[in-house]
């Protein structure tokens, strides 16, 4: 298997996951300075059903984590789902301010 290969791509706001040369997987973020919003987790429909999409907010959690200057507002299902099946990474977790 090729190595998977993840990129925080700033300008675009989002994570990407590439195999080889293929992308697999974005993850697609708001980042106001003091909280990431992860807004959409998406895999390209080729590659779904492989756990890529878990793999990759794995991978941006963990970067978050060691940073240690941002928490993450989990705006997409996906994301919500993956912190509740994730329970060691919540303390980054912050709920989303109601309207």
């Amino acid at each position: 298997m090729t190595d998977l290969r993840f990129e925080n791509q700033a300008d675009a706001s989002r994570w990407a996951m590439y195999r080889g040369d293929d992308l697999v997987s974005v993850l697609d973020y708001r980042d106001d300075g003091h909280t990431v919003a992860m807004t959409r987790a998406y895999t390209v429909p080729p590659f779904r059903g492989h756990g890529y999409a878990a793999q990759l907010v794995d991978h941006a959690v963990a970067e978050l984590e060691a940073r240690g200057d941002r928490d993450v507002v989990a705006t997409c299902w996906y994301v919500a789902d993956w912190f509740a099946a994730h329970p060691r990474h919540r303390g980054i977790l912050r709920q989303p301010r109601s309207a």
